[in-house]
């Protein structure tokens, strides 16, 4: 998703949910780290066009390939060869490996599929994004998303940043495993 297509949606007050992100953390005096899968770079893409994003942004993973979950992020191998890589669990260990690994106060991550084929027994648009933060916050939402693969990847980027904006503004601190649908 384009920093111009984001702009208007989710934050407040017709902010954008990226400047919104970014503002909190600024606030807050915390910083963030991305690790993706079905998004490829895309959250991280979001993030960094919002002038001034280095103030808090860390870096980012783009993490297409189960290994490099498992090897770069510290996903439990163990895990993904019983699930796989698209599973509530994984989204979270995601967000933890990159918020360890890039030293952020928050880590966020995406994993799902966006299509056009199944993956892992899961269908099209099913999709998991995770916040992991301080003290041991951890959400997780699953998504059941429809639309094309752009769609599918656009929305993922929107609702992995909501849940960080929620986890930043609204509930920061609190244990949220609560799996919502999509659109």
């Amino acid at each position: 998703m384009s920093a111009a297509a984001g702009a208007g949606a989710g934050g407040s007050g017709g902010e954008g949910a990226a400047a919104a992100v970014l503002r909190a953390l600024v606030d807050g005096g915390r910083t963030v780290a991305a690790a993706e899968s079905l998004t490829g770079g895309l959250v991280a893409a979001e993030l960094t066009a919002v002038p001034g994003a280095s103030r808090a942004v860390r870096g980012s993973v783009t993490a297409y390939a189960t290994e490099v979950k498992c090897e770069v992020l510290g996903v439990d191998g163990g895990l993904l060869a019983a699930r796989g890589a698209v599973d509530g669990e994984v989204a979270g260990q995601m967000a933890r490996g990159v918020r360890a690994l890039l030293g952020a106060d928050w880590g966020v991550a995406t994993t799902g599929v966006a299509g056009p084929d199944a993956q892992d027994g899961k269908p099209v648009g099913t999709v998991f994004v995770a916040a992991a933060g301080p003290d041991g916050a951890m959400s997780v939402r699953e998504l059941s998303l429809d639309g094309d693969r752009a769609r599918i990847r656009a929305e993922s980027v929107q609702a992995v940043l909501e849940l960080l904006l929620g986890e930043l503004t609204e509930n920061a601190g609190a244990k949220d495993t609560e799996h919502n649908g999509g659109n």
